[in-house]
């Protein structure tokens, strides 16, 4: 389960286009880039600079100069600084890396700029060559302090930067000089598989695909846009019209960078080429409306019928896909009752539509209302069954009511009363408990999987996990508490499904009175790695501990884009026969998506990890690798079976160089427990 840090902690999400330089850098003094002007003279150009030899720092006294054709202001842009060689007609373009924030106060857009090559170097990231620093052999950014020492300002008034007129086929290989250029592109629209969503979400950097048609040819390119931004939570332009934006690439993705979000108030147009002839944004205002309850009458007989009245329901996300347990569908609730809704989408839990406590608008004609296993669902046909709305339909269907997120409130049921019209409601459920046998247990086990639930009075309910749950490896608590949850049915039988873990926390005393008391085997920090070995089978990194932490500090692994395998293998352990119950738990936060952190355990280490017969096991690990956004809990490791013996834990990290950038792991609060 995710602890949430401060504010200052999630600014420093970087977009994933941005070269790392050091992990986690969220600390860090204003930068004082308030230097005078100067004027200087350029020794090289910036096609020759970027021939300069990689990985290398650069030792003469050579300047390059050129005009930003970028701006941090909005926040979009992230520790980059772009120029061309000219305001007008640029024929290069040039990428600096800065470990800097707010560079737009002393290197404004149009503004001329000097830079003086020595002491940085050249490297690439994604593919695009730019100018850094070289930290104990690896590329990274410009430090800080020497980011007004070598970028020096121009005493020339700013120049108006007119942007470089560039069709998305234009955008090839032949012309990657034209990478960190201010372009614009003409008779474009985002795609409609994005139409009404936001620029991105909260806290998140995503792709938008644009389009654009020249003669019968049309032409995709991808618009990267930050959870950061000043204009994250604004509504994509849906019209068709001139997008202005940074060009650059990432591997052979071809990119574009907003600068300003005023520089598409252009994208105004209808109709647009894909033939939507007015803004789809909007609901009809002619529309009926619906309740939950009303929506199920629509269905009269056999697997599904189509909605064909002018209809809409307005109802409260209760579900959503967030942890993965819920896959493309969320529910929605009002005062009448609850109901699945099925959207071929996945991340649905980013968009601000789909947020659990947002008031939802559907519209309702020409979709589908339905019955699979008993339940209603709202969909469209796929094989004769009710099915997934069409993704390129979603701006179709789904309005934001643009009123505030609101709690949502469960109703409180039995296993006893509980009856059909809960079916896609919220309900809690007081004073339940796991069975005995499903003790130890995880929440799912190589599929969706059903583990069993009773109250005091013996009546039972499943509880039914996919396992691709973040908290499917987590073992079962012991104890008994309050579950809340969506309840679902299937061929007559009950079923509960839980968005998170926390929603079936059960730590209370159990019907019989008992409750196992865990005591602490061994326990680890990570202050150090004495009670660790880092063994480095391949590749240059290895693990380390890292002023960061939950609370700092914790171990740490980055391939930093090359082929490594490291292992962290602990020092033995022992595990007492005394012990009816072990288990280790830990907690990951994880950026940049990857390989896995695999983890192990073993009672004959060998002293060799590649001889030693391991057991692999299957704890919950951070998955929302698109920032560092909190540490996840593992949950219960099962262990038992060790009892007696002395064990090694060990933590497997892999990268390769064709996956860049590289997964950053890191790993704190390593604990092995027992109840006797």
């Amino acid at each position: 389960m995710k602890k949430y840090f401060s504010i200052i902690r999630f600014f420093i999400l970087a977009s994933a286009f941005i070269l790392t330089g050091c992990v986690h850098d969220d600390k860090y003094d204003a930068p004082d880039l308030s230097g005078n002007c100067q004027d200087l003279k350029a020794t090289i150009t910036l096609a020759a600079a970027k021939n300069l030899a990689q990985n290398t720092t650069i030792t003469t006294d050579d300047v390059i100069e050129g005009y930003v054709s970028s701006t941090d202001q909005s926040g979009n842009i992230y520790k980059t600084i772009y120029i061309q060689d000219d305001p007008t007609n640029p024929t290069q373009g040039f990428v600096l890396s800065v470990d800097a924030v707010s560079t737009y106060s002393s290197y404004p857009q149009g503004a001329k700029v000097y830079v003086k090559l020595k002491g940085l170097a050249m490297g690439t990231y994604g593919g695009v060559k730019q100018l850094g620093y070289m930290d104990n052999g690896t590329f990274g950014r410009i430090p800080e302090k020497m980011v007004p020492t070598n970028i020096v300002k121009s005493c020339a008034a700013k120049a108006t930067i007119t942007p470089k007129v560039m069709t998305f086929a234009d955008m090839k290989a032949a012309n990657d000089q034209y990478i960190g250029c201010l372009v614009k592109s003409e008779n474009v629209e985002f795609d409609a598989k994005v139409l009404c969503s936001t620029f991105a979400p909260d806290g998140y950097t995503v792709d938008r695909q644009i389009n654009q048609k020249i003669g019968t040819t049309i032409t995709s390119r991808i618009v990267r846009n930050s959870g950061f931004a000043s204009f994250a939570n604004q509504k994509l332009p849906s019209g068709n019209g001139n997008f202005i934006g940074i060009l650059s690439k990432y591997n052979s993705t071809y990119q574009l960078y907003i600068n300003n979000v005023t520089d598409l108030n252009g994208m105004k147009n209808y109709p647009r080429i894909d033939g939507i002839a007015a803004d789809p944004c909007t609901l009809d205002t002619t529309a009926t409306a619906k309740t939950v309850a009303e929506v199920k009458q629509l269905y009269t007989t056999g697997n599904l019928n189509q909605i064909t009245g002018n209809f809409y329901v307005k109802a409260k996300v209760t579900a959503n896909d967030e942890t993965g347990n819920l896959f493309k569908y969320i529910y929605i609730e009002d005062a009448t009752g609850g109901i699945r809704v099925n959207i071929n989408k996945t991340n649905l839990y980013q968009d601000p539509r789909f947020k659990v406590g947002k008031n939802l608008i559907i519209k309702l004609k020409d979709l589908y209302i339905g019955v699979s296993g008993g339940e209603f669902q709202i969909g469209q046909p796929f094989n004769g069954n009710i099915g997934q709305i069409a993704e390129a339909d979603v701006y179709k269907a789904f309005f934001d009511s643009n009123e505030a997120a609101t709690a949502v409130v469960a109703t409180e049921k039995t296993i006893a009363n509980l009856t059909t019209a809960d079916v896609g409601r919220w309900i809690k459920i007081k004073g339940l408990q796991f069975i005995d046998t499903d003790l130890g247990k995880t929440f799912a086990a190589g599929s969706t999987t059903n583990r069993t639930l009773e109250d005091c009075s013996g009546k039972k309910i499943i509880l039914r996990t996919s396992n691709f749950a973040s908290f499917a490896g987590a073992t079962l608590d012991n104890g008994k508490g309050d579950v809340y949850a969506i309840l679902s049915i299937f061929n007559g039988t009950y079923q509960l499904w839980i968005p998170k873990q926390v929603n079936a926390d059960l730590d209370g005393i159990r019907c019989d009175g008992t409750l196992p008391v865990y005591e602490t085997i061994f326990s680890d920090a990570f202050a150090s790695l004495s009670n660790w070995t880092a063994v480095n089978v391949s590749g240059t990194q290895v693990w380390a501990t890292t002023t960061f932490g939950n609370p700092a500090p914790s171990a740490i692994m980055d391939g930093k884009g090359s082929a490594n395998e490291d292992w962290l293998v602990s020092k033995k352990i022992t595990i007492p026969s005394t012990y009816k119950e072990v288990f280790f738990s830990f907690e990951t936060d994880g950026r940049n998506v990857g390989s896995l952190l695999e983890v192990y355990v073993t009672d004959n280490y060998t002293g060799s990890v590649s001889t030693t017969s391991w057991t692999k096991t299957n704890p919950a690990l951070d998955t929302d690798l698109a920032s560092f956004a909190g540490f996840v809990n593992s949950g219960k490791v099962d262990i038992s079976s060790f009892k007696g013996k002395d064990i090694v834990v060990a933590f497997k990290y892999t990268s390769t160089s064709t996956s860049v950038p590289s997964t950053t792991w890191e790993v704190d609060n390593f604990a092995v427990k027992g109840a006797k």
